[in-house]
């Protein structure tokens, strides 16, 4: 590095490669990838650090609550290469992103690389050219107060995650987790369901029909009962989620339903309008995009995820494309705002642009990252046709939806006309008259609806307006009945949250901020706390528990109002106006024996186990969490099939039944099933002992029944195979593996078929292959076997397969890297060296970097540079990882 030259450190590789084309020949750009270091698992501290609160939290409590920091894993290169580069250079640039995370990374930066060269702290909302060179010329310090409330966050969700995650695993099992935001999000999920579960259906009935006018030219339309006499009918909204009537309606039954209907039909019937009424309304351009509004619309539009959305904007931002992706603020710059009107009137014309610009204000007194809102980069905005050949998938599909949502925000409203007729028919039984009502809604004016019109979530009983145009009715005017139904409802529960709508319900309780939400969905999904069933999410039966154990011992602590609290503080920390060290003493050691988090997780009580696992369907049936799942346990005789010595009777819940469809009613049902366990398939013909069927902790099996093998031979179903449908043959066949399938010509060895913990494979002494199904094991020839055990052991048909996941190539590396399945579940791999996907980690929305990152600190566990494959003789040394504990004081700021 010439003399005079400036060195700029951002986070990615991507946001480098996109910073460095704006810049001159004296910049050199490089990414830190991230954090460089974070606080260290407890059980990696140095010997004599483990002692006292260190050894538990990492961070030494009784000393301000200092945390100590190391170096991450896979990120030693990273330092080693940033450091050769400063000092080369006579100035550094630190470009993180402006926000607490950001801000936190520019601050390790410092504390590891020690820069001698003067510091400037840049910041932009946009990677263009004009925005770099203008971040160029306003520098600024590193904001100590955003360090420090990335670091109280940092340390509360440490201090709450190893306090109370290991009482969960006392209280009720092993692998639980609890989390400053993750457990309030569970819950909101969870209650949600408890609202599902006591919900009482109603039924009510209701009267369609079909009216003509008899107009030439004019269209059909479908009317509904209101009234009967004078009282309204009952609709969804009439009743309690107890099934209740909460009005004055009149609910009819199926037979005054049907008996209505064909009133209408008669041919003595009178049908007329009674009135007509339009009522023009105006419908408003929803605001450019906030973090938390992008999420949800692009869950609703585009079925993306709230990760998929948050690392697909990242890449849109990186590459220059749009604004930055983490923001509270709606509002747009001047230069946003003319760009946008520009483009609308070219777009639509100039009639559709509103007369003024603009403004929109956001609704959080609190915004953390009060940036600009979401929209394409740069004063003139690239139209999506023309980023079409660079971006495409997920990436286009979300630029367009930026793009569109930034045009409309400063095009006219829209002028809607709704028109509503009501319609008397005479006579009928129970009254003189019914009135039906019709309504027609038509867009007068399309307005900013020319370019894009805002989803919304899923409601109960929800009836969709739909663009629908009515006959030029008059008052007095006599119709006929084409066709009417009667209609039988019920009532409906609230819907599950979806990722939208649970992230509208985080902003508006104030839990998290924009850039947690992505990670709180990730991780109650990942720890198994929540499905998906469709766009719904659905809580898993160990939810329920955690959540009400939780809820009885540390209430404070999922209480929606005290975790936006806490948000509001780690804001007032960032603004300077609380101080850190008082705020974390309040909230570990409290103000009293009853209070704070410490007090409270050692005044824990005792409690029942077995009570906390246990949800009561009806006084013989218990639902119980258990270690292998949730089951059913039910009191029987004694000595009844399928039950213990004391009763006691344990039925599995099928997989993918939902927690609010488990009433007492399906818990009867699973009982009453057949018992397909401890059944005998017949005499095995080799031995002439029982073959056993059996349901066991790990799933059905079959089983020799000797009385003298002290380890009976067992065999575990296929996958493929069902337990109601198992054969004699079937299990014949399982108990005769493994299978040898010949002999290896050269060496003499038997090649063997077999399943086995992580699937089918092939064995030939110490060696072995995976085998694609399970159906092979039976299937293979002598040949096929051969020509497996030929190919590369860790290559194969396996790995020779088209990749389940490309990530493009690793920047440290210079290699392409994909994820692969293999023996041992998925992994990456850019060709010389793998990495193992942690189980709580989705492939489907991994990104590249987190899959350079896995490698990286694979590379760094085997002592190999990027690119070098391990020796085959052995593992290379490991290198030993830097630890270095945060001063306080004037190493805090930056000069």
């Amino acid at each position: 590095m010439a003399n005079g030259q400036k060195l700029v450190i951002v986070e990615s590789p991507a946001k480098a490669k996109t910073i460095a084309k704006y810049l001159g020949d004296e910049f050199t750009v490089l990414a830190s990838i991230g954090h460089i270091r974070d606080l260290v698992d407890p059980k990696d501290l140095p010997a004599d650090k483990k002692k006292g609160s260190l050894a538990k939290f990492s961070i030494d409590i009784e000393n301000d609550f200092e945390p100590f920091y190391a170096i991450s894993p896979g990120k030693s290169k990273t330092v080693t290469d940033l450091k050769k580069a400063l000092s080369a250079a006579d100035e550094l640039y630190l470009a993180t992103d402006e926000d607490r995370e950001g801000e936190a990374i520019a601050w390790h930066l410092l504390q590891v690389l020690k820069p001698k060269v003067p510091v400037k702290r840049m910041v932009f909302h946009e990677i263009t050219k004009e925005a770099i060179q203008e971040a160029l010329q306003h520098t600024r310090s590193v904001d100590d107060n955003l360090v420090q409330a990335q670091e109280t966050r940092r340390v509360v969700d440490r201090l709450y995650g190893y306090e109370i995650s290991p009482v969960l695993w006392r209280k009720i099992n092993r692998g639980l987790s609890a989390g400053r935001v993750q457990s309030p999000a569970t819950r909101l999920v969870v209650e949600r369901e408890r609202e599902r579960m006591a919900f009482v259906s109603s039924a009510y009935h209701d009267v369609e029909a079909t009216f003509d006018s008899a107009v030439a030219g004019e269209p059909q339309f479908v009317a509904k009962l209101q009234t009967v006499g004078s009282k309204r009918i009952a609709t969804g909204q009439s009743f309690d989620d107890r099934g209740q009537l909460t009005a004055d309606v009149l609910q009819l039954s199926a037979a005054d339903a049907q008996a209505l209907a064909e009133a209408v039909t008669d041919s003595a019937a009178k049908i007329e309008v009674v009135s007509v009424e339009s009522k023009p309304s105006t419908r408003r351009p929803a605001a450019p995009f906030t973090t938390s509004t992008l999420q949800q619309e692009a869950s609703r539009k585009l079925r993306m995820s709230a990760k998929q959305t948050m690392d697909t904007a990242q890449q849109l931002y990186q590459e220059g494309h749009i604004t930055y992706m983490r923001t509270d603020s709606p509002t747009l710059s001047s230069q946003a705002v003319n760009a946008a009107r520009k483009q609308a009137a070219e777009m639509f014309g100039a009639e559709l642009v509103a007369a003024a610009p603009r403004v929109y204000t956001g609704k959080s007194k609190n915004a953390q990252e009060a940036h600009e809102a979401i929209r394409p980069a740069g004063e003139v905005f690239k139209k999506p046709s023309e980023l079409a050949s660079i971006l495409s998938g997920r990436s286009l599909d979300l630029y367009d939806l930026i793009w569109k949502r930034t045009i409309a925000s400063q095009m006219e409203d829209a002028k809607v006309s709704t028109t509503t007729a009501k319609i008397k028919v005479s006579p009928v039984p129970m009254a003189e008259s019914a009135e039906f009502t019709a309504s027609g809604t038509v867009v007068t004016f399309r307005g900013f609806m020319a370019a894009y019109e805002e989803s919304q979530d899923e409601t109960r009983d929800d009836e969709k307006e739909n663009e629908s145009k009515l006959p030029n009715l008059q008052v007095g005017q006599k119709l006929t009945a084409v066709n009417v139904e009667a209609k039988d409802h019920q009532t409906s529960p609230p819907p599950r949250y979806t990722e939208a709508s649970l992230v509208k319900a985080l902003e508006e309780d104030g839990i998290g901020r924009p850039s947690t939400y992505a990670a709180i969905l990730s991780t109650i999904i990942n720890k198994g706390y929540v499905s998906k069933r469709g766009q719904a999410l659905v809580p898993e039966w160990i939810a329920f528990t955690v959540t009400r154990f939780l809820e009885e011992n540390f209430g404070n602590l999922v209480d929606y109002a005290f975790t936006a609290q806490m948000e509001e503080d780690l804001d007032l920390i960032a603004a300077g106006k609380l101080d850190r060290s008082e705020w974390l003493k309040g909230f570990y050691f409290g103000e009293s024996e009853a209070t704070g988090l410490r007090n409270t997780v050692e005044n824990l009580g005792d409690s029942d186990p077995r009570a906390i696992n246990s949800i009561r369907i009806t006084d013989a049936i218990t639902l119980r969490t258990g270690k292998y799942g949730p089951y059913l346990e039910v009191m029987v005789e004694p000595g009844s099939e399928g039950a213990d010595e004391n009763g006691r009777r344990i039925v599995n819940i099928p997989d993918g039944l939902a927690p609010d469809e488990l009433n007492e009613q399906k818990a009867i049902e699973l009982i009453n099933a057949p018992i397909i366990t401890d059944r005998v398939l017949g005499v095995d013909p080799n031995t002439g002992f029982d073959i056993l069927f059996k349901d066991g902790r790990y799933g059905p099996y079959v089983t020799l029944d000797d009385p003298k093998a002290a380890k009976p031979k067992t065999a575990s179903l296929f996958k493929t195979m069902s337990p109601e449908t198992l054969t004699l043959e079937d299990a014949v066949k399982l108990l005769s593996l493994p299978r040898v399938i010949g002999q290896d010509p050269e060496t003499g060895l038997d090649i063997t078929a077999q399943n086995g913990k992580f699937g089918p494979y092939l064995s030939k002494g110490k060696d072995s292959r995976s085998l694609a199904t399970e159906d092979e094991i039976f299937t293979l020839d002598l040949p096929q076997a051969l020509e497996i055990f030929a190919q590369p052991k860790y290559g194969g048909r396996r790995t020779a397969a088209t990749p389940l996941k490309e990530f493009g190539e690793d920047p440290a590396s210079g290699l392409n890297v994909v994820a692969k399945t293999g023996q041992f579940g998925l992994y990456v791999t850019d060709g010389a060296v793998n990495a193992t996907v942690p189980k709580d980690m989705n492939l489907e929305e991994m990104t590249g970097e987190e899959a350079f990152e896995l490698l990286a600190i694979r590379r760094e566990k085997l002592g190999l540079e990027p690119g070098q494959a391990p020796a085959k003789s052995g593992k290379a040394a490991k290198k030993p990882t830097t630890t270095r504990t945060v001063k306080r004081g004037a190493t805090r700021k930056s000069k």
